[in-house]
């Protein structure tokens, strides 16, 4: 590339030197050399020396001037030339407008471009379909989807259009207003194209709506359009979501077969994520060897699915392989990867070596992200090296500029929780208030668990108080737990109030045979066989059918109840 560069400016400064002009269209290619090889800065230097030459500026030649700092985002310098192109008296047309929409869009200044389509019309350029689909795209991205569509109503939208609109509902979920957009560019006599379905057929996969997917990729086939890559890949995903690995290996090998399509790295990609979220390691290994063999560069994706899924099946020796393939490779992990990696590390106790690669990362000027320590200090507090991972903790942002979030706190309550230093853990929901982090179902639940477990059920029944001011439901998990926990501590009574707050309604989960169960057994403990009894029959009334452990409970309490009875006849 450096060679063309410089066989350029040899051609120019010999037609220089000769007193041969330079046509227009010549340096046209002088400035397309320059964005090839993407030194838009040199294309701009070169343009400013133009009347050397023997060349005059033209909008032709200002359009691809700024078209090639587009493809470097450069954006202060496309609003020098721009200006320049102006003061030099040439009026833009609609190929400059749409770069300068481009731009405009690229760095989220919507309402800028907007502005810019009003001026457009104003100076009697009217905006084209490039415009119009930039901004609405833009606007679409931005969730301004209905204002999209308001602009929309002002011209004869193209499919380009339609695709934006129908892209925006669909990041809305607002799946039914995008089928409405579908149905009325058929009305309306526009066909839809591959990125229209594969918009769609995308989300539906991603929502585990793969039936509707198929019968999108049906009236696809119907209507004589063509599925894509992008379009398999998309129902691959869906079959594996599904849990239908067979279904996704039968599609993919239609997609070759069947259409003629050849695999690229993104569909190679969906392959071996699939395999890997379903624990077929060896295959998604296989895969990963086809792509090499065929000569398809696995990315850093690839990659990092790979070491995921050896990590979670517990092989670090497999998970290390593909790193050093990866690295061998020359494919630089990113945080994701990296972050894999610790975990992987993690999951074998291997704390040293993983500290290690965080240091590593911050020396590749790849800076360990919150799910890096996350994932660092959930294997510390697995292995009840909780000091350790409190020290990391405080690390992360002395250190690191990596403030906590409720996932990390949530790792160090839990580790706390286990090592039943309950008053420890309280403590740091007090950090967590300070700081403003809104706490998750998962604290509310590992601190309540940590209550119960401690013999402090009143804490964690003030807990759900909380839980619910906050909006959030305890589920039945977490009410059976507080009411056994009563109950280990010979409050029966206690426990069956409970069950009283819940079937006057006053609360918004309902005990099931576990909580009748646990306080049956409870009362039984407490010699209230009768009030077990009682509650037994209530049970019933209620509809919730007893469980083998219910009768075992109840069968047990009788029959100790008699034998201690006999031993009290006898002794007598």
């Amino acid at each position: 590339m450096d060679g063309q560069v410089d066989s350029v400016q040899y051609l120019l400064q010999q037609m220089k030197l000769q007193g041969f002009h330079c046509s227009e269209d010549l340096f046209i290619s002088v400035i397309s050399v320059y964005r090839q090889v993407g030194l838009a800065e040199r294309a701009v230097e070169m343009f400013y020396r133009i009347k050397e030459f023997g060349c005059d500026p033209s909008v032709k030649i200002y359009n691809h001037v700024l078209d090639t700092l587009l493809g470097e985002n450069r954006i202060q310098m496309i609003y020098m030339v721009y200006r320049d192109m102006k003061r030099d008296g040439f009026e833009p047309n609609v190929f400059t407008y749409n770069v300068l929409l481009k731009a405009l869009c690229k760095n989220n200044k919507v309402d800028g471009a907007k502005k810019l389509l009003v001026e457009m019309s104003n100076k009697g350029c009217c905006p084209d379909a490039v415009s119009y689909t930039t901004v609405i795209s833009s606007m679409c991205e931005v969730g301004l989807v209905k204002e999209g569509r308001e602009l929309a109503e002002r011209f004869e939208p193209v499919v380009s259009v339609y695709n934006a609109l129908i892209n925006g509902l669909c990041k809305e979920h607002d799946y039914k207003g995008a089928f409405e957009l579908m149905r009325e560019m058929v009305e309306k006599g526009i066909s839809p194209n591959v990125i229209s379905y594969s918009t769609l057929i995308n989300v539906l996969c991603n929502s585990g709506q793969i039936e509707l997917a198929f019968s999108f990729l049906t009236q696809m086939l119907k209507r004589g359009c063509h599925p894509n890559i992008y379009t398999l890949s998309s129902l691959v995903k869906g079959c594996f979501l599904r849990g239908t690995t067979f279904d996704a290996l039968d599609l993919w090998n239609q997609m070759i077969r069947g259409f003629g399509l050849q695999p690229n790295v993104v569909a190679y990609n969906t392959l071996v994520q699939g395999f890997c979220s379903h624990g077929n390691i060896v295959k998604a290994v296989s895969v990963f060897s086809h792509m090499e063999e065929i000569g398809c560069s696995p990315n850093i994706r690839t990659y990092g699915s790979l070491i995921n899924g050896f990590a979670k099946r517990g092989s670090l020796d497999g998970a290390v392989y593909i790193w050093n393939k990866m690295l061998t490779s020359g494919c630089c992990p990113n945080v994701v990867v990296y972050t894999n990696m610790v975990e992987a590390l993690c999951r074998h106790s291997k704390f040293k070596e993983a500290e290690s690669l965080i240091e590593i990362m911050s020396k590749e000027n790849c800076a360990p992200s919150v799910p890096t320590f996350n994932a660092f200090i959930k294997g510390l507090c697995d292995a009840g090296r909780l000091d350790w991972a409190e020290k990391v903790f405080r690390q992360m942002e002395q250190q690191h500029r990596c403030p906590p979030n409720i996932v990390t706190y949530n790792e160090l309550l839990d580790g706390l929780a286990k090592a039943n230093r309950i008053e420890e853990a309280y403590g740091l929901t007090r950090e967590i208030f300070m700081r403003g982090v809104e706490w998750s179902s998962s604290t509310y639940n590992t601190l309540l668990h940590g209550s119960c477990n401690a013999g402090l059920p009143g804490i964690a029944l003030q807990l759900v108080g909380k839980m619910m001011v906050d909006g959030k439901s305890p589920d039945e998990i977490t009410m059976n737990m507080i009411i056994l926990a009563y109950c280990k501590q010979g409050k029966a009574e206690r426990a069956a109030q409970m069950l009283d707050l819940v079937s006057c309604g006053r609360r918004k989960w309902r005990p099931d045979v576990i909580s009748y169960t646990n306080v049956i057994w409870g009362l039984c403990r407490s010699n209230c066989r009768e009030d077990g009894v009682i509650l037994l029959e209530r049970m019933i009334s209620a509809g919730i059918v007893p469980s083998i452990a219910t009768w075992s409970v109840l069968v047990n309490c009788f029959i100790l109840d008699d034998i201690v009875r006999a031993h009290d006849q006898f002794t007598i």
